[in-house]
């Protein structure tokens, strides 16, 4: 038996996201699980390193199956490629320990969202930017992140959820930058809630436009209430950057 890693790019604008759902919705897993039959002659369970939502991309999602196949690893990776569509594609192929699991083998996870800060809307970028017209202060949006690092209950940021979960996790970077008319905020974080990442954002871009004060966030963390916080901003300008190991 023969553990196998890959790391999958796609972009998420025709997806409901990662995992699989019904047969009514079409999702990236289930995509990935059909090439697989069609490279193998049979089914195979892909297990992800955790869920993306409907419209979010990947740069290097990371996913593993277990088969007793001794197809070359090279030879897997452009088959899968031949097959897939031309919105998925394995970046890279290889053979792990059968121990290694990648959700539960994950250390933590990078995340971008990427907003457009310019008056004029994207035409190119539109399906994977957030269009933001407004002035922002990247000062204050730095000055409230900082106090959303380390170790917190993230309650204040997590969507509702069907899934009942501890809302306990550990931001380890969260880094605003700006290049011309894009402000990347990247989060590094040992896991994330449903829309934790989305609705820092919000409450970030809020802070900066100063709809909400300076020093917000130390209110709105302790306080374990959704309301406190800013709106979710869209799916399609959150990317899943990595996968750390």
């Amino acid at each position: 038996m023969r553990n196998i890693k890959l790391t999958i790019e796609y972009a998420g604008t025709n997806y409901a996201g990662w995992q699989v759902q019904n047969k009514k919705y079409r999702t990236v897993q289930e995509t990935l699980e059909k090439a697989l039959q069609k490279v193998f002659q049979k089914r195979i369970k892909i297990i992800g390193s955790g869920r993306t939502d409907a419209g979010v991309h990947a740069r290097a999602q990371a996913a593993n199956f277990k088969t007793d196949s001794s197809i070359a690893i090279y030879k897997l990776q452009k088959a899968l490629n031949t097959v897939l569509p031309d919105d998925i594609a394995v970046i890279k192929t290889e053979e792990v320990g059968l121990d290694f699991h990648s959700r539960f083998s994950a250390k933590s996870k990078v995340y971008r969202y990427t907003i457009l800060n310019r008056p004029s809307r994207p035409a190119i970028s539109r399906d994977t930017v957030y269009f933001f017209p407004y002035s922002l202060n990247l000062k204050l949006m730095r000055k409230d992140a900082r106090i959303l690092l380390g170790r917190h209950n993230f309650k204040s940021f997590q969507a509702a959820d069907k899934k009942k979960r501890g809302a306990v996790r550990t931001i380890k970077n969260l880094n605003i930058t700006r290049d011309k008319d894009f402000i990347y905020i990247d989060i590094e974080a040992d896991g994330f809630l449903y829309n934790m990442v989305r609705n820092i954002v919000g409450t970030l871009i809020e802070i900066g436009r100063g709809k909400l004060p300076e020093g917000s966030t130390k209110k709105i963390l302790p306080a374990r209430n959704r309301q406190l916080a800013g709106p979710a901003v869209p799916a399609k300008g959150l990317c899943l950057l990595e996968v750390k190991y």
